[in-house]
């Protein structure tokens, strides 16, 4: 009983502090709201539920490979590969090569043998200098994917704006007999060698530039989307890379007999490519969806000084009450019948595919419900904006709602509201208007999206009662992301 009423006390007593630090808050920016401004100096004490996560434990991620007197893949001894584990810190066994671009012909070209039962790997061109997640910027590779049995391969690519695509679905695949649909070709792990091509030429598709790839008698294209090309890459280095997102299944792959726009190495000796990470066993903490975000003592975002809002933020998953998160401050409750606003600085420091991040106006009790519907991924009763983006065209930070089980996002036609995963701090701005049905604008930098709300959401009268991030309902990778210097809408009169 004493636990228990501490516990409601000390609820009580946030909700109280909560109250006046709101009425001490700047001056409300037009009638019907007043704000706080959350500049992260120190701890601020806001709810925090799993955004620290201890579930999934850290995994040893081992990587070892490079140069081996072995010959799996190649007619005589000496070859490269091993054992290799996709992990968010970059591992690769590589060849320097003369600076390239997308007006460059590029050529590669030997055999591949596939030894272990799981493994996640890009063999192809890169740049050495901007290996920060998946997709890869600045690279054009087969993805090559272990799965037990069987591995898989992808053609892809990426240029130096994240804006990535792949090989059509005619590609690496075959026809199911049994459904009739395409399915991919399933390559046998048993060491087999598979010889292999890789070929971009820029005058290809009409001189918006085309990559083929060739495993044994298969043949996809990759015609390069219209822009991308124009957008630029620099590649630098050829060879083996592990996939760069949370950490996975390790397994071992060999190469032999590589050619490199003419060039032929058959690995009778060491030949010496560089290798960065690539022999060496640690622990890692990147485990999907072990989250790690809230207050932390950074400054990447570019506030007025040390402290900030983010970290690790992978997508949650709503079935499950240890796969959602949130860090968010307790507000009184705010409805759709007045202003709502927030601002602040951004950083995406790190953004791999299928990622998402989530800030803004959120109910704790119906945003974070757990039930077994997947029909979407953001939650219910939310309002904000959202960091994510389709891997053909990298990401943006744009506006989106669901309130009363419905809502609606925009991306603005893949044109505003792009950011980028470099680091680079920006202001961003969230303003909710209650004229007419509604509308959601989301400024950042010089370019805006609006987003009206549909006929009747404001009727079904969602009431927020915290702001802060909050994780989506269907899972998947990570963002590394950070905020700073935010003022939001904390009172409503």
């Amino acid at each position: 009983m004493a636990v228990f009423l501490a516990g409601r006390w000390e609820r009580t007593a946030a909700c109280l502090m909560a109250l006046a630090l709101c009425a001490a808050a700047s001056p409300a920016r037009s009638p019907g709201y007043m704000e706080r401004t959350e500049r992260f100096d120190r701890a601020p004490g806001w709810e925090a539920v799993n955004n620290r996560a201890t579930d999934p434990a850290p995994r040893t991620v081992r990587q070892d490979f490079g140069f081996s007197p072995t010959a799996h893949a190649g007619r005589g001894a000496g070859e490269i590969g091993g054992f290799i584990t996709p992990d968010a810190t970059p591992a690769f066994y590589a060849r320097k090569i003369p600076n390239q671009t997308l007006d460059s012909r590029l050529s590669a070209s030997g055999v591949l043998a596939c030894t272990g039962r799981k493994f996640h790997l890009l063999l192809g061109f890169f740049n050495s200098g901007t290996l920060n997640e998946w997709r890869t910027p600045n690279s054009i590779a087969l993805r090559i994917q272990g799965r037990g049995d069987y591995f898989y391969l992808y053609l892809e690519y990426a240029n130096r704006k994240w804006r990535a695509g792949g090989d059509s679905p005619q590609g690496f695949t075959t026809r199911d007999p049994a459904t009739g649909r395409q399915k991919m070709l399933e390559f046998a792990v048993n060491g087999t060698p598979h010889k292999w091509s890789l070929q971009y030429d820029p005058d290809g598709a009409g001189g918006a530039g085309a990559i083929t790839a060739t495993i044994d008698d298969r043949t996809a294209v990759c015609n390069l989307e219209p822009g991308h090309r124009a957008e630029g890459a620099a590649f630098n280095r050829i060879g083996m890379l592990n996939i760069i997102k949370s950490v996975d299944d390790g397994g071992e792959v060999w190469l032999d007999d590589i050619t490199v726009n003419g060039e032929t190495e058959r690995f009778g000796r060491d030949p010496h490519w560089e290798g960065v990470g690539n022999r060496r066993s640690y622990l890692s903490s990147d485990v999907r969806p072990r989250f790690d975000f809230g207050f932390s003592g950074t400054r990447f975002a570019g506030g007025n000084g040390a402290g900030e809002l983010g970290g690790t933020v992978y997508r949650g998953d709503g079935r499950y009450r240890n796969k959602m998160a949130w860090y968010a401050d307790r507000l009184p409750p705010l409805t759709l019948d007045k202003p709502l606003h927030a601002s602040g600085r951004v950083s995406l420091r790190r953004g791999v595919s299928d990622s998402t991040t989530l800030i803004g106006f959120f109910n704790s009790a119906t945003t974070t419900a757990i039930r077994d519907a997947q029909d979407t991924a953001i939650p219910d009763d939310f309002m904000g904006v959202a960091i994510e983006g389709p891997s053909s065209e990298g990401f943006f930070l744009y506006p989106v709602y669901r309130l009363g089980g419905e809502g609606k996002s925009s991306y603005g036609g893949f044109q505003a509201n792009r950011i980028y995963p470099d680091g680079a701090p920006h202001d961003f701005r969230f303003e909710y208007s209650q004229e007419g049905n509604g509308s959601i604008r989301v400024s950042f930098g010089r370019q805006s999206l609006t987003l009206e709300l549909g006929t009747g959401r404001r009727a079904v009268g969602t009431r927020f009662d915290r702001f802060g991030i909050v994780t989506t309902r269907i899972d998947g990778n990570a963002q590394r992301i950070y905020f700073d210097d935010l003022t939001y809408t904390c009172r409503q009169e």
